[in-house]
């Protein structure tokens, strides 16, 4: 066995599984475990669901909403009513029915009606008179330029190319934060 080839070790390693009873197999599965363990497993899975939720209880209502994208089961257990029932009622919003055995994310959604009626607006933006710049100088540069540009005109070079920091959007959307599920204490 020490002087086969890899291929030589596989196809008899192979052959000695499927002729292994199931008790056998499982046996190898063990052994297999033992010293190779996995890399990545789901706590979830391996802990028992009242732990899991006891976990994602510590969580805010947008990691809640992150954790829903990692896969169905996350998103079964960050849904569940027993979590956002104490998100709701720590800022004292009661829903006024009492909901069947089979309506599942009522509190979710009633989170997110509350959150919607506070009316949060946007940061405003204040208008170009209250922005006030004091004492600013032109950064020289020690190049010695070869041609000399006039002051408030931009040649082609300069237009195409921008500053790494700055994108072609002139209104960019994405700095605006506008999220109904922040939940900043009152």
């Amino acid at each position: 066995f020490d002087k086969w080839t890899d291929g030589q070790r596989r196809r008899i390693l192979v052959d000695l599984l499927e002729r292994c009873s199931l008790s056998q197999q499982k046996f190898c599965a063990k052994q297999l475990q033992e010293r190779v363990p996995t890399e990545a497993l789901d706590f979830t899975t391996r802990l028992p669901r009242v732990l899991s939720l006891y976990i994602f209880s510590f969580l805010d209502p947008r990691s809640l909403c992150r954790c829903a994208q990692v896969s169905w089961y996350w998103k079964y257990l960050s849904e569940l009513d027993q979590l956002w029932m104490l998100k709701c009622l720590r800022f004292g919003w009661y829903i006024n029915f009492s909901p069947t055995p089979f309506e599942q994310g009522i509190w979710k959604k009633h989170y997110i009606e509350m959150v919607k009626e506070l009316h949060i607006t946007r940061p405003k933006t204040p208008s170009k008179g209250k922005f006030v710049v004091i004492d600013v100088q032109p950064i020289r540069s020690h190049v010695p330029e070869t041609k000399l540009s006039v002051p408030g005109r931009k040649t082609t070079k300069e237009r195409k190319e921008l500053p790494p920091w700055r994108s072609s959007d002139r209104h960019p959307t994405d700095t605006i934060r506008y999220n109904y599920l922040d939940n900043s204490d009152p």
